[in-house]
């Protein structure tokens, strides 16, 4: 069963935002056909952590990681990742500095040498 995922999130709680990722987290296992057990098991975590988000329970940081990668569900904290961005200005400067014409020198080539 699909639940919701068109959450907004800046108007929720603290503990409903716990809640809805121990719903993710449950209906990934699930899917996934894992017990409570095999997953802290794969996650090396307590069955008790488990239990305790999927009961809308807070739970450390590392733990979360450590049950995503259990999950193979990394890939959902490729919003964080940080890109570097060109800012307008240095931008512009680049620009500038690209070349817009040929100068008409030749360059002299190398004579050639014999082996």
């Amino acid at each position: 069963m699909m639940e919701n995922t068109n959450n907004n999130w800046a108007a929720m709680s603290d503990a409903a935002i716990i809640a809805s990722i121990g719903n993710y987290i449950k209906e990934q296992r699930l899917l996934q056909n894992k017990s409570q057990a095999k997953l802290a098991e794969e996650a090396g975590i307590n069955r008790w952590t488990i239990s305790q988000i999927e009961n809308g329970e807070a739970i450390t940081l590392l733990s979360l990681i450590q049950i995503l990668r259990a999950l193979n569900l990394l890939h959902i904290l490729d919003i964080f990742k940080m890109e570097q961005q060109v800012s307008p200005i240095a931008l512009a400067k680049l620009a500038k500095q690209k070349r817009q014409r040929a100068s008409g020198k030749h360059i002299e080539e190398q004579p050639e040498t014999d082996w």
